[in-house]
């Protein structure tokens, strides 16, 4: 006990620092005890900022919300901005379906000259009016830039489509060799006409010959100029043709990138074969479907692999008899056909010439 008497007596003796004993002469001003109205005044103060915080606060909470901006400007802009997109768009559809890249150039000529002359500026003209009319023309000229930049990129576009849609040339055959002047060009269709590709899972693909086939091909060749027009790829068309005709009977053969595209379907296009129509002869087992000048086509039956098939024998008379008259058009032949089997009918025509030439025979011999 007396060593802890001296420990705190000694700490009491020891010198303070200056700030210490400022704020404690400072703080000793003030009476160390204050009286009751003192303390009770206090307190009412307290209270006071108390019950005025608690208001505040009740207040703040029951106040509404901020109200949030309005944003109707920035929807109306959106929306117009829309509404005139789906508007250009729309038109740029009409007239890419309703008229052709010409069309639209010529129709648009006179409004993209009257758009883009200079404007007339009075030598009196205040600099306000000069730049006013400057700006007018700076504007005109964006509807022309716009249908200039469409001109351009729908003939792009068009550029692009017309290589898989059109032929690869618009003369798919070379001039027609001297020889051959005045000789009948005999187009004849690939698949179920001359051959039948057929598969099966235990060997594959297979391609038969028609029946008759050799002997059509080869007898052909001694009156026409005979070209094989399909719409296969030439990976299948051209060893195909290689071991259907060794010898070369076959002068030309043409395959899909020859034909049009057009509605989904690959079509032959006899005016691109740079040979007259009016000597062109096309036979096909679908002719109808397959070519887009009916009036040059012979259909015969499809073959799909029957031994007793006998239609391109059939049609030798008819094309024999058509190659030696050698008509100056080969159209209105066919059209006196129409509706009815070529061979079938052709034998019925032959025999009643037969019976008439008998008859005069016989008056003359009298």
């Amino acid at each position: 006990m007396l060593r802890l008497a001296v420990k705190r007596s000694r700490r009491l003796l020891q010198p303070r620092p200056a700030a210490a004993l400022s704020s404690f002469s400072a703080a000793s001003t003030a009476p160390l005890f204050p009286s009751r109205a003192a303390a009770a005044a206090a307190a009412e103060a307290a209270a006071a900022a108390a019950a005025g915080a608690g208001a505040e606060a009740a207040a703040a909470a029951a106040a509404p919300p901020p109200a949030a901006p309005r944003r109707w400007g920035r929807s109306l802009l959106k929306f117009g901005a829309f509404a005139a997109l789906t508007g250009a768009l729309g038109a740029v559809g009409y007239v890419t379906h309703a008229y052709t890249l010409t069309e639209v150039a010529l129709n648009t000529q006179e409004f993209r000259k009257m758009m883009t002359t200079p404007p007339h500026i009075e030598e009196d003209a205040t600099e306000f009016e000069k730049f006013q009319a400057m700006a007018l023309a700076e504007a005109k000229k964006v509807p022309v830039a716009a249908i200039e930049f469409y001109l351009d990129m729908r003939n792009t576009i068009e550029n692009h489509v017309t290589g898989f849609t059109e032929p690869t040339s618009d003369k798919l055959l070379p001039d027609l060799l001297p020889e051959y002047n005045g000789v009948i060009t005999l187009v004849l269709d690939l698949n179920e006409t001359l051959v039948y590709s057929d598969w099966q899972r235990d060997r594959g693909w297979k391609t038969f010959k028609r029946p008759g086939v050799d002997a059509f091909v080869q007898y052909m060749a001694q009156f026409y100029e005979v070209v094989v027009y399909s719409d296969q790829t030439s990976m299948y068309v051209d060893p195909v043709i290689d071991r259907l005709d060794p010898k070369g009977y076959i002068m030309y053969r043409l395959s899909r990138p020859a034909t049009k595209y057009q509605d989904g379907k690959h079509y032959r296009d006899l005016s691109k074969l740079n040979r007259k129509p009016e000597h062109v002869l096309y036979i096909s087992a679908h002719a109808l479907e397959s070519c887009l000048q009916l009036e040059n086509c012979v259909s015969i039956k499809p073959w799909k692999l029957e031994t007793d098939d006998t239609q391109l024998l059939d049609l030798i008379p008819f094309l024999e008899y058509l190659a030696t008259a050698r008509p100056t058009d080969v159209r209105p032949v066919l059209a006196s056909f129409q509706g009815q089997d070529i061979a079938t009918e052709f034998a019925k025509r032959a025999k009643v010439v037969g019976r008439q030439k008998q008859e005069r025979k016989s008056i003359w011999r009298r």
